[in-house]
């Protein structure tokens, strides 16, 4: 018995659910194309700060290190044993006060048995002075020999010599009396004993027994450069000032500034070839004693003002085979590279000569991420507040920026 179903039949519905499914993969091959299409990269995040004008200070500067303006160094005048000290370490002391005392009694001894040898050479010289009195007029009329005359003249010298030796020594006993209080020559600082009570003293010894210094006002030393020496010339000429009247300022460690104007009190008078550089010592009045001795400190010279002088960051401007670039940002967000001339570093900034105008946004941060022509989302760019940049003893002072 011969089936009704025809094999074209099934085939045919084979056929029909193979259609089927090759259209489902073509709509699910079709959907996985549409998902994977790739969308347009975000532009670059950018910080920008707009070109500043102001009136800015031309300024150089230096690290020096601040000495007393006259540093006493005490020492012992005579030999023994420290019996007392007068002062306390690091206090203010008056000129003439007494800061040590070494045993008197030796020298006391002294002075009494040189007034005992003053005494007997007085009376010696009295007694010479008497008999060559009584003979000159002898010997006028003959009475005595010229021998005798000469005899007693010469007796009367040397009693006069021994007198005088004998207050000399007299002087120099009472002097090595004194020594035996020691005192402050200056007023100032007094710095902490380098003996102690019981300690022989001597003139002789290695090290002093203190140090006071006049720190009102406290000097300044610091070191120039020739080229900088002649900068600084060349500005106080063209202001019609000397070298010595140009004002400084001095930034203390911890960044604050002085409130004491200073002046150039001494320029050494020629360059240390070891160093190619001028000694100059700066005097700031010290009413307070604040600065001290051995302290570090930053003395700024002001050469001129900039009047409306544009000013951007360092960091926004880069340089590429001697030639100074910008990365502007324009108000469609777009970076425009602008070529600029740029003229003094003023702490973080740098003055714009050419190529920049006032309010323009450069871009500060980011300017590795970007090209000509490309689109950017600018932000504000925030500035790091100045930290203290005095160096330290163990630092090596870097060259400043303003230095030119």
């Amino acid at each position: 018995m011969m089936s009704n179903t025809s094999p074209f039949a099934f085939t045919g519905r084979t056929f029909k659910c193979a259609t089927a499914g090759m259209a489902g993969i073509a709509l699910m091959i079709t959907t996985g194309c549409s998902e994977k299409k790739t969308t347009a990269p975000l532009p670059p995040v950018v910080e920008v700060i707009a070109v500043a004008q102001r009136d800015t200070p031309i300024y150089m500067e230096w690290i020096g290190s601040l000495d007393g303006n006259v540093n006493a160094v005490i020492r012992p005048q005579v030999t023994g044993y420290l019996i007392k000290q007068n002062y306390r370490e690091g206090d203010l002391v008056k000129q003439g006060q007494p800061l040590f005392e070494i045993d008197p009694r030796t020298f006391e001894a002294a002075v009494e048995e040189a007034k005992g040898l003053r005494a007997q050479q007085a009376a010696r010289y009295e007694t010479t002075r008497a008999n060559l009195a009584r003979i000159k007029p002898l010997a006028a009329v003959n009475a005595v020999s010229q021998k005798d005359l000469d005899d007693a003249t010469g007796a009367d010298l040397s009693a006069k010599a021994a007198l005088e030796a004998a207050e000399a020594s007299l002087k120099t006993a009472k002097l090595n009396l004194g020594f035996t209080k020691i005192t402050s020559p200056v007023t100032g600082i007094a710095g902490i004993a380098k003996a102690q009570i019981g300690d022989l003293l001597s003139p002789s010894m290695p090290t002093e027994l203190t140090t006071v210094s006049t720190v009102d006002p406290v000097k300044v030393y610091f070191n120039i450069s020739e080229r900088e020496y002649l900068k600084v010339a060349t500005a106080a000429a063209a202001s019609g000032r000397k070298t010595e009247q140009v004002p400084l300022q001095l930034f203390l460690v911890d960044g604050s500034l002085y409130p004491h104007q200073g002046k150039v009190a001494v320029l050494n008078r020629q360059v240390d070839q070891s160093t190619g550089t001028f000694k100059v010592a700066a005097l700031f009045a010290n009413p307070d004693n604040l600065l001290r001795p051995g302290q570090y400190g930053k003395v700024r010279a002001t050469m001129s003002v900039d009047q409306g002088a544009l000013l951007v960051p360092q960091r926004a401007v880069t340089e590429m085979q001697g030639k100074y670039l910008v990365a502007a940002v324009g108000a469609d967000n777009k970076v425009d590279i602008r070529p600029v001339t740029v003229g003094e570093r003023i702490g973080s900034e740098w003055i714009i000569s050419k190529g920049l105008q006032a309010g323009d946004q450069v871009i500060a941060e980011g300017t590795q991420k970007v090209r000509p022509g490309m689109t950017v989302n600018p932000k504000p760019f925030v500035p790091e507040a100045p930290a203290a940049d005095v160096a330290k003893p163990q630092d090596k002072p870097a060259t400043p920026a303003s230095k030119g």
